[in-house]
């Protein structure tokens, strides 16, 4: 019988915005059905000792070929076999991992290193990324590190932390521009940590999104060079030349690809889940039916210096290979 792969969730955000508290909350205050262990790059001043706890030191190391979005984390690929060696010798008991990273990390390596290893993708399988966000100060960290913007993108799940200290008016700003970001991303509003574990199950409840409208998104007037668009499909696509496309765009512009995350008819009884960071899209998933009040095709982009005008002309030129009519849903610059 083959055995069912681990699940890893991966909690990412800027300096201070609340990822241990967050961790410590979760793990303390609640009552999980799984058995967790966690990796941490930071241990900060909290009581985690009765919990798997082991510390990852940067060995981060650049793959051949010098792509910045591919690099492998050979320290996180180390704790995590330790994980499944003691695992195996019956040392330990685990469900899930949960992966704290730093708050200057970029979750892509992260993903490439557990999906692309030859021996962490046969075991592990991520089940989401959860990134925190500091309501008070995300607007600035939006601006000024495109790292936080990396994180957003990378979220199926954001919780907006320390929102006690903002007016409603803040808390509207800062929720539309991660909305800009990630527009497919579920929104939390998190106060002083407390959240439910059905958190950590964000790939499951991942197609219960729905893409705003244009009309839903507030004016926003600073230039930058990330930009997301979002396209629905209007009959069933050819799921063989959908792959086509999207691996030629992967591999001429993956660095450039900040997020892509779709629900996709195929002509099946259910969508196809996709999911991907940069050049690292996630095993598709075949879902047995359509998710509840959920009826469109769609796929989302979120880039780094790619014309929205080039990419919605690829795909639109495409269309008949994939057996499809395209629909430009919206376009938003950060």
């Amino acid at each position: 019988m083959k055995a069912t792969k681990k699940a890893v969730t991966i909690i990412t955000g800027s300096l201070g915005s609340g990822k241990t508290t967050l961790l410590q909350n979760l793990l303390t205050h609640h009552r999980l059905t799984e058995n967790i262990a966690v990796i941490v790059n930071e241990f900060g001043k909290v009581g985690l000792d009765h919990y798997l706890l082991r510390q990852a030191e940067e060995k981060t190391t650049l793959l051949q070929g010098g792509c910045i979005c591919c690099q492998a984390r050979e320290d996180l690929a180390e704790e995590l076999q330790n994980y499944l060696f003691l695992y195996e010798q019956g040392g330990i008991k685990f469900d899930r991992i949960i992966i704290e990273t730093t708050g200057l990390a970029d979750p892509a390596p992260i993903l490439f290193t557990i999906m692309t290893h030859p021996i962490l993708q046969h075991h592990f399988v991520v089940d989401g990324v959860i990134t925190t966000v500091d309501a008070k100060n995300g607007a600035m960290q939006v601006r000024n590190h495109e790292t936080t913007v990396k994180q957003i993108s990378a979220a199926d799940t954001v919780a907006l932390t320390k929102i006690d200290l903002v007016t409603q008016e803040e808390l509207d700003f800062i929720r539309a521009e991660i909305v800009r970001i990630n527009p497919s991303c579920t929104i939390l509003n998190v106060e002083k940590g407390d959240v439910e574990p059905s958190i950590l199950h964000v790939a499951r409840k991942y197609s219960s999104n729905v893409l705003p409208r244009n009309d839903q998104l507030a004016p926003h007037t600073l230039q930058s060079h990330i930009q997301s668009i979002s396209f629905a499909f209007l009959q069933p696509l050819n799921w063989n030349s959908f792959g086509v496309w999207l691996s030629l765009l992967l591999y001429a512009r993956g660095e450039n690809i900040l997020r892509v995350k779709g629900l996709l008819d195929v002509g099946e009884a259910g969508p196809i889940v996709l999911n991907g960071v940069q050049h690292i899209i996630h095993p598709p998933i075949h879902l047995h039916e359509w998710p509840e009040n959920t009826q469109v095709s769609y796929i989302v982009f979120i880039m780094k210096d790619i014309s929205t005008e080039v990419l919605q002309q690829s795909l639109l030129s495409f269309q008949t290979f994939l057996g499809t009519k395209v629909d430009l849903l919206h376009v938003h610059s950060l």
